[in-house]
């Protein structure tokens, strides 16, 4: 069923107010899912906090001029585009599209904006492939903590050596 010009409206604004906010988009092609997959797809994105919203190229043409953002040639895009908007970790979306994609092959990645510019597919998957923000925190606090846990091995290895010496010493005397 069409949507009315109201309906279009809505989905125009509500495409520029995320696209403004986002700190990372990524657009592809969701045609050809069932509505199963669609379902775990959106389950996924909402479970990392990245909002989808699905739209037809013109009104995705409308919403990136409202925007600002004038620099993507939408005609490239086959078929509805689905936009994956993130506003807190900047790699969500670009993660959760290419492995759904990996697992899906009816569903191709167009591209994507990061930090107001354009980005190609390639670009998009190999922002996939990068730890998360999470993953790169606590690997930065295992590397500030390991010189101190060397340091706390280091004193125990020594107090446990003097033990073993006192040990050996008391089992050799005679009592």
């Amino acid at each position: 069923m069409p949507k009315s010009k109201q309906q279009k409206h809505d989905t125009v604004s509500q495409l520029s107010q995320g696209l403004k906010q986002a700190k990372a988009v990524v657009f592809a092609n969701f045609q050809g899912l069932t509505v199963a997959q669609s379902e775990q797809l959106r389950k996924n994105s909402r479970a990392e906090n990245v909002s989808v919203l699905a739209a037809k190229k013109t009104l995705v043409k409308r919403a990136l001029e409202e925007a600002g953002v004038s620099e993507i040639d939408l005609s490239a895009f086959q078929g509805g585009v689905a936009t994956f908007l993130a506003t807190s970790d900047e790699i969500a979306p670009a993660k959760i599209v290419s492995t759904f994609a990996k697992k899906h092959e009816v569903m191709t990645i167009f591209g994507g904006i990061l930090e107001g510019k354009f980005i190609d597919a390639a670009m998009v998957k190999s922002l996939a492939a990068l730890p998360s923000k999470q993953e790169l925190l606590s690997k930065m606090v295992g590397s500030l903590n390991a010189p101190i846990s060397g340091f706390v091995n280091v004193c125990a290895g020594t107090m446990r050596g003097l033990m073993n010496v006192l040990n050996a010493y008391k089992d050799k005397k005679p009592a």
